[in-house]
């Protein structure tokens, strides 16, 4: 059975940096970047995505996907940093970013109105510009929505369909989930799925399309039960397969096979 986590943080391990939690999380969990990797093998879990969540950290992931088989980058500017970014020569940076190799996607981006760490007009602007690559260079989207799918559709369509992605860490309604498959975007879950108690989201997890759905971790986040209080690192994506397993009804291995097909489907991996 193979896996594959479509969406995890794990290139900040080893590169420790005072105010950047990320990076101060992996410090304090003393775990190398083969280890983990290692440990996500041996789960199953052959292929990872390495998401950027701003400049710096998506050149980060771009140097540590080289030269590491079966893990590859993402680059993009999330919406908590879009403020940084207005007026400087993002798109140059990042267009330079994709020409590498292993870059198989635009991301993390989009609209985050749950903390506005950026104004939203900000945000906008920084998401437009991104999209705008995306489209350049036929990459998928890695998307970030959050109390946002008012302001973030209409962006959305007004690329006319030349926008292909997943909607990473979906929580949102049934209804939005309609919305996202009949415009054609994949929808990441991952350890929420497992502590969610709202009987309505977990009809939505189990509405999920098979040929639609991704698993990821958000690692080192988002640690799923029965290992709360703990980091969270790709091997977990078997235990998310499994929860979503026993809650859809679905056979284990037929969702891995089926899941993997997606990711290899949407990032060409």
């Amino acid at each position: 059975m193979e896996l594959v986590d479509t969406h995890c943080h794990i290139q900040s391990i080893g590169s420790a940096k005072e105010g950047d939690h990320t990076k101060e999380l992996w410090a304090k969990y003393r775990s190398s970047a083969t280890e983990v990797i290692a440990a996500a093998n041996n789960a199953g879990v052959v292929k990872l995505v390495c998401v950027g969540c701003d400049l710096d950290d998506s050149k980060l992931a771009v140097n540590f996907v080289t030269g590491r088989d079966n893990c590859y980058a993402s680059v993009g500017v999330h919406p908590h940093e879009a403020k940084r970014y207005i007026g400087s020569d993002l798109k140059a940076e990042l267009l330079s970013l994709v020409n590498e190799k292993k870059v198989v996607a635009i991301g993390e981006c989009g609209l985050d109105y749950f903390y506005q760490h950026s104004d939203p007009d900000d945000q906008s602007d920084i998401l437009r510009l991104q999209l705008d690559i995306a489209v350049q260079t036929n990459l998928p989207v890695i998307f970030h929505v959050r109390n946002a799918f008012t302001d973030f559709w209409p962006i959305f369509d007004s690329y006319n369909r030349k926008i292909r992605g997943v909607l990473h860490s979906f929580t949102d309604s049934i209804d939005t989930l309609h919305m996202a498959i009949d415009k054609g975007l994949y929808i990441g879950v991952n350890g929420i799925a497992t502590f969610a108690n709202d009987p309505n989201q977990l009809k939505m997890y189990r509405s999920i399309p098979s040929e639609r759905l991704l698993f990821e971790t958000d690692s080192p986040y988002l640690t799923p039960n029965p290992y709360r209080g703990t980091i969270n690192e790709p091997k977990q994506i078997r235990t998310v397969a499994e929860f979503l397993s026993g809650l859809r009804g679905e056979g284990l291995t037929q969702l891995a096979k089926i899941t993997t097909a997606n990711a290899h489907l949407l990032f060409g991996i």
